[in-house]
């Protein structure tokens, strides 16, 4: 695909024309009435499962620690923060000016 003159392949170029957007209230209403209405469960993807787990398990983490973990690049670890952040799993924190991805 191109795009401003750059060649990029269908990943890059979508995660260009859609980044992930933590802060979206719409998604987040979206998320929760969804979540409201399902009568199914929760229903999270193994990587959004191994992300709680380690919140749960060793507290706080920062984004790139969280990446080695989970052996994912950072723009695969942006959509599912995202998603967690959706529907208030999980939030972000600043601490000792360090941003650490903490459950909520």
């Amino acid at each position: 695909m191109e795009l401003h003159g750059q060649v990029l392949c269908e990943d890059c170029y979508m995660d260009l024309l859609s980044p992930a957007k933590a802060c979206d209230p719409w998604s987040v209403y979206s998320a929760k009435t969804f979540l409201k209405n399902d009568s199914s469960g929760l229903n999270l993807t193994p990587v959004q499962q191994k992300i709680l787990e380690i919140l749960q398990d060793e507290g706080p983490q920062e984004k790139t620690t969280l990446c080695e973990k989970l052996q994912i690049k950072e723009t695969d670890l942006e959509r599912e923060l995202a998603t967690l952040r959706h529907m208030e799993k999980i939030r972000g924190e600043l601490r000792e000016g360090k941003k650490l991805i903490r459950l909520w």
